[in-house]
């Protein structure tokens, strides 16, 4: 096995700190945090009261298994890669109701422009992750 890079250390921690946020919005939402949700706007709430099992169980699949992925990754674990892309099927089937479905897709406009990026930045730092993690994969980084 190839010696381990420093960039790995690093992306593997701070893809892990990054995923946890996710987490940790999945777990406060699901826990009905009253504290959390008072914070959240009211078309995100709206959404969520009316998602169908089908977008909560992609949502779970996409936090989760990137969650995974990150300590695979710092485990220096091939399997790394199938999670992030396995995570990247469960964020795309999520925001086909969070975007398309979800009354009509308006839940991103009303939510704000901070929403619209962070939006943008989920999948584009997933893809990412995959494709480093496969890159490690390749390079025998990862076993």
């Amino acid at each position: 096995m190839t010696k381990t890079p420093i960039h790995l250390w690093i992306v593997g921690i701070v893809s892990l700190l990054w995923n946890a946020v996710g987490a940790m919005d999945y777990v406060m939402t699901r826990t009905g945090s009253a504290e959390y949700l008072a914070a959240q706007p009211e078309a995100r709430l709206m959404m969520l009261e009316q998602a169908p099992l089908w977008f909560g169980v992609t949502w779970a699949i996409g936090v989760w298994l990137s969650v995974i992925g990150s300590v695979l990754l710092l485990l220096r674990l091939r399997l790394a890669s199938a999670a992030f892309g396995l995570s990247l099927l469960g964020l795309i089937g999520s925001s086909v109701y969070t975007y398309l479905i979800a009354d009509g897709g308006s839940m991103t406009v009303a939510a704000g422009m901070g929403a619209v990026i962070f939006s943008i930045a989920i999948p584009v730092v997933l893809i990412g992750l995959w494709l480093y993690a496969r890159a490690m994969a390749r390079k025998g980084v990862l076993r």
